[in-house]
């Protein structure tokens, strides 16, 4: 008796975390919906209204119903923590800058002899690593829109501020983010939520302040999903999250700047 009673007991705390990883929210999405709702019909593989559910690398498949993570089995199955089924499209702005001396020179790295570059990082409230500051893309929203909007609100803390001061950091961050930039990479990454049936995937741009006279008059500060932000040298010491040491790593090899003191290692790179 006791024993089938314990059963039983196991299978409603089975069944209730089965619900509860389709059902757990984004604080970052809107019009999140589980399949248990039976209005919920989602057009996988294509543009479902406001909702991009297109993956940037290609077809991915549907199995009973449910889209497939195409990198693969990931041991944890539904949404998981993710706002949406399938393809969860975010944009990670990359904004950098040439170190520079008291006299305003750039300066070099007495090994490599590449000049030092450096980007913005945010640590993360919710793991508390050191990131790329970005964020989930909006339905209906441009990733150019998103990447000035995450920036703004994660290292400028725009969220925070007066109308008059809102006003004042769009006309600059305007300036940078309307100069030629780098698409440094697009499609799927490896982050710790996915699972089976969803998946991260992001458009990393960099955006470089050549002179640092856009970013010297922009006062950094931590926001919204930012417990902390800085301006942190490029090397192959750093330590991100998820895939974001490998987007630095690219950034560093097109902006032809200080990675290694291994020169090997930057040979192999490029």
């Amino acid at each position: 008796m006791a024993g089938r009673l314990l059963g039983k007991a196991l299978a409603a705390v089975s069944l209730s975390l089965a619900l509860a990883s389709v059902t757990i929210r984004s604080s970052r999405c809107r019009g999140i919906q589980a399949f248990s709702e039976s209005n919920f019909s989602p057009k996988f593989n294509e543009k479902d209204g406001h909702v991009e559910r297109k993956s940037k690398n290609g077809l991915y498949e549907i199995e009973n119903g449910r889209p497939r993570n195409p990198a693969g089995r990931t041991g944890l199955v539904g949404r998981g923590l993710l706002g949406r089924w399938g393809p969860n499209h975010a944009a990670d702005p990359i904004i950098t800058r040439w170190k520079r001396d008291s006299s305003g020179n750039k300066i070099m790295h007495p090994v490599s002899g590449k000049h030092i570059l450096q980007f913005v990082a945010i640590k993360r409230k919710d793991c508390g690593e050191w990131a790329i500051p970005g964020g989930m893309v909006d339905p209906g929203e441009k990733i150019s829109a998103t990447l000035k909007r995450e920036f703004g609100e994660e290292a400028l803390n725009s969220l925070q501020k007066t109308s008059a001061e809102k006003r004042e950091i769009e006309e600059k961050l305007h300036k940078l983010f309307s100069q030629d930039h780098l698409v440094i990479y697009k499609g799927y990454v490896d982050d710790p939520r996915n699972t089976d049936n969803a998946w991260m995937e992001t458009e990393a741009v960099n955006y470089h302040d050549e002179t640092g006279e856009i970013m010297d008059n922009l006062m950094l500060e931590a926001g919204d999903d930012a417990g902390k932000v800085k301006w942190v040298d490029i090397n192959d010491k750093l330590k991100l999250y998820a895939s974001h040491s490998q987007f630095i790593k690219l950034v560093a090899e097109k902006r032809d700047a200080h990675w290694s003191e291994d020169s090997e290692a930057d040979c192999h790179a490029l």
